[in-house]
């Protein structure tokens, strides 16, 4: 009964815990945020598009260009240590 109730749970937790952050998003459009300090603060704000967007493609080039010449120039660093095994016939990997 006990892992019963355990699966259950964590089951139904993902949903839960969906539906509170749908009825905050909901309830934070409709009132907007508040700023405890009382001072306008659109001054520091970035433009999402401009910034960010060219910001995680850069990092995603780099990203690219690191695995590109990993696996040109150092081709074995990114392989699996059985591929090094000599084949033998008579045993079986583990």
């Amino acid at each position: 009964a006990t892992l019963t109730r355990f699966f259950t749970f964590h089951f139904i937790l993902p949903f839960l815990i969906v539906g509170a952050t749908a009825m905050h998003l909901l309830f934070l459009h409709e009132t907007g945020s508040s700023n405890p300090t009382g001072l306008n603060s659109n001054f520091d704000k970035v433009q999402f598009h401009l910034y960010f967007s060219y910001k995680d493609l850069f990092g995603f080039v780099i990203l690219l260009l690191t695995l590109c010449t990993l696996s040109s120039f150092f081709p074995n660093v990114l392989g699996d240590p059985d591929n090094f095994t000599p084949a033998n016939p008579l045993s079986t990997p583990p």
